[in-house]
């Protein structure tokens, strides 16, 4: 009696919806639910099995009617269309379904004997359809049959999941109408498809009726609290769906940007922020649309000393930064993050809030986690730093009562942003590069003029300029020949040195330190000889070190200019000293280079660069034509001895730490050089293409090393001279 019963409640609840109201079997179906944690794909979803759906028509005698009649009597007060209607805490997402090929069957709820007969189970007609779900209304691609109208969102009434049924139809969900039901079917090989498949089609037409109901309302209303009301639901129900789509988040957005355009003059403050304050949730979560970042910044320009720009707008433009990727494809999202940072510089820590701002982008560690931060900042500054002379320019035909205070706004714009680019500097791992994007110095040339741009610049380039690492302090080097960089622009003489040449000291000393004592990079400074024995007449240390090796390389041939130059040294006491190390250096080097000592020379393993130099001060080696220093400990340091022997011929540095520095000193020095082993070293292309000044090599050695084959094509072009060049175990092997 009892399956017999039930039978008969499941016909009853099938043929006659109007049983329940609509609210009540959404409720039931939603708490009946069994509710797990899944995953975020497709194919590996976690799927719950969905417990019974009693369609009850009044046998409250049975125990689980009445446990099903009390949830779904809790859950009747929850409207259907609201966040609610979600599982709460179900981590099942699904896929948003655009169309889909799927079985349906009509169901008529009029109240005749007829419609109930040929309503049952037994009688129902069930259509193939290919579904599409618009922005609207549901139509199939082949109208016939029960689809051949179309279903307008607006109709349905209600759309709930029936667990229950007969062992062939059971992956089935109902969507309630005005004038009926539909039945929708899945089937899938899988049961646990068939059951993910079926939540998928639910949930999509669901989102699909949520949204075409919304945009009504808010593209329709009038009174403010209520467009604000509505606005706080649809991101809710933008934030609680299970639907994961790109278009879940962003049609809110879209929804809202459409309204500001079309009302946005008409918004009083204060309405603006309670419309700021409901999409911050969603804009944690997406970027915001052009139309919202040009309704955000007339609200920074308008209120710069809002508490929004902190609390709702600093996570927005963090996530800007963090993501962008093109801001000439969003200049209004550029000009969003320009007028956020200029309302943050009038807060009451001014400049220092923006630059707190800044070191939160890196983050604590010494590694930003995000690639693109740095580079969308220095997007905004150079964006900002050509309009702001852009604007001067203009300000030139203004009056001259409002010319002044325009132009000091202008200045402290400009300073707003270049602290920003020094505080970029602070970082190891921004400083290589921020130095590598402005080595082609991209400011405009009024800046370059412009003293204050100039003299809040010299902490940044200095930052740069003094760094250790040879791949930054050389970026203040012109990025090629003919074109000045940082280096000559800070110069004494230079249009841009208005600290008597402190900052191009600073820079000539590192670069002295490291990769650019050498013979080529000091003739191509002949012009700023000049300029140094000024410095050197001042005392300045850099400089009297660099007129030392100017004397030491002779990159000048007329003895009246070099006696200046040692004029000039003795002139000052350390200066004196400094010229004095220099004569023993020399003297060494003339008593090393007399004809004598060995022909041939082999250092045995582990030897270090200490070693060779202690062995090379010990006596002339002016014979020496061949240095094996194979299997050693030796560096690229041990190059400052190599270029002393005049006569050297063969070096075989085979499986040493010999790098790219010596390759590049040796090969502006060591013009003889005919045999040179470089296997199993650490050179690369970079070093490798240095040795195209060898002209008399004719074996090489490359064995084992980073050699590319477009390097080693540009070496046979170059190398006249070269017969054997050994490649193997390499690209260009």
């Amino acid at each position: 009696m009892e399956s017999k019963d039930n039978v008969a409640r499941e016909d009853s609840a099938a043929s006659d919806s109007s049983s329940f109201p609509s609210s009540s079997l959404s409720a039931m179906s939603s708490s009946s639910e069994t509710q797990v944690n899944g995953v975020l794909c497709r194919e590996d979803v976690a799927f719950a099995m969905s417990a019974a759906e009693e369609d009850c028509a009044g046998c409250s005698s049975d125990p689980v009617v009445v446990t099903e009649q009390q949830a779904f009597v809790t859950a009747a007060s929850t409207p259907p269309g609201s966040p609610s209607f979600w599982p709460s805490g179900c981590g099942q997402r699904f896929k948003l379904l655009i169309e889909g090929d799927i079985q349906l069957c009509r169901l008529d709820h009029t109240r005749t004997v007829v419609s109930k007969i040929m309503n049952s189970k037994y009688l129902r007609r069930w259509e193939s359809h290919h579904l599409n779900l618009g922005n609207s209304e549901i139509f199939s691609t082949t109208p016939h049959g029960f689809m051949e109208n179309v279903i307008s969102y607006s109709s349905i009434v209600d759309i709930n999941k029936i667990s229950r049924w007969d062992a062939g139809h059971k992956f089935c969900f109902r969507i309630t109408i005005t004038d009926g039901s539909l039945l929708l079917q899945v089937m899938h090989f899988l049961q646990a498809a068939s059951s993910y498949l079926r939540d998928q089609w639910l949930h999509s037409i669901h989102w699909k009726q949520q949204i075409s109901k919304h945009g009504k309302l808010l593209r329709n209303t009038r009174r403010m609290d209520v467009l604000i009301k509505e606005i706080r639901q649809m991101v809710d129900l933008s934030l609680t769906t299970p639907i994961q789509d790109e278009t879940v988040h962003q049609f809110p957005l879209e929804l809202v940007s459409f309204l500001l355009q079309k009302n946005g003059d008409g918004i009083g403050p204060g309405d603006q922020e309670q419309i700021i304050t409901a999409l911050a949730p969603l804009l944690e979560k997406t970027s915001p649309t052009q139309h919202m970042c040009d309704f955000f910044s007339k609200h920074c320009k308008k209120n710069p000393r809002s508490k929004l720009i902190l609390e709702l707008f600093t996570p927005v433009v963090h996530r800007i930064l963090k993501h962008n990727m093109d801001f000439g494809k969003y200049p209004r999202m550029r000009t969003f993050v320009q007028e956020y940072i200029q309302a943050l510089s009038t807060q009451n820590d001014g400049i220092e809030a923006v630059k707190n701002f800044v070191r939160s982008m890196h983050g604590i560690g010494s590694q930003c986690p995000h690639p693109r931060v740095l580079p969308n900042l220095v997007a905004v500054c150079l964006s900002t730093i050509y309009s702001c002379y852009e604007d001067k320019k203009s300000l030139l035909t203004s009056p001259m009562n409002t010319r002044e205070v325009e132009m000091s706004e202008l200045d402290h714009r400009l300073i707003i942003y270049i602290s920003i680019l020094q505080t970029t500097s602070e970082f190891d791992d921004w400083r290589l590069q921020i130095a590598s994007i402005l080595q082609p110095i991209p400011f405009p040339d009024d800046a370059l003029l412009h003293e204050l741009f100039i003299q809040h610049m010299t902490p940044l380039l200095s930052n740069i300029g003094s760094d250790k690492r040879c791949d930054s302090h050389a970026t203040v080097l012109a990025v090629r020949d003919g074109k000045e960089g940082w280096f000559e622009l800070y110069c004494p003489g230079g249009i841009a040195c208005y600290d008597d040449g402190e900052l191009h000291c600073v820079m000539l000393h590192r670069l002295m330190a490291c990769c650019c004592r050498r013979k080529k990079f000091l003739q191509s400074k002949f012009k700023m000889i000049n300029p140094w024995q000024l410095l050197a007449l001042r005392e300045n240390a850099a400089a009297m070190d660099a007129l030392c090796a100017v004397l030491e390389f002779d990159i000048s041939e007329n003895p009246d200019h070099r006696m200046q130059i040692v004029t000039t040294l003795q002139s000052t006491p350390l200066g004196k000293k400094m010229y004095t190390d220099l004569c023993e250096r020399l003297s060494l080097l003339e008593e090393l280079q007399q004809k004598g000592g060995p022909h041939k020379l082999t250092l045995p393993t582990k030897s270090t660069d200490a070693d060779l130099s202690k062995l090379l001060s010990s006596g002339s080696f002016g014979n020496l034509e061949c240095l094996s220093l194979a299997f050693t400990q030796v560096t690229s340091s041990c190059a400052h001895d190599l270029i002393k022997l005049p006569s050297l011929r063969y070096l075989n540095l085979w499986s040493t730490q010999f790098g790219d520095p010596g390759l590049q000193l040796i090969s502006e020095h060591m013009h003889k050089l005919q045999v040179l082993n470089l296997c199993e070293t650490p050179v690369t292309d970079k070093g490798l293409s240095y040795l195209s000044s060898l002209k008399s090599l004719r074996k090489l050695n490359l064995n084992s090393t980073h050699l590319s084959a477009l390097t080693f094509e540009g070496l046979k072009e170059k190398l006249p001279s070269l017969q054997e060049c050994d490649i193997r175990y390499t690209d260009a092997w």
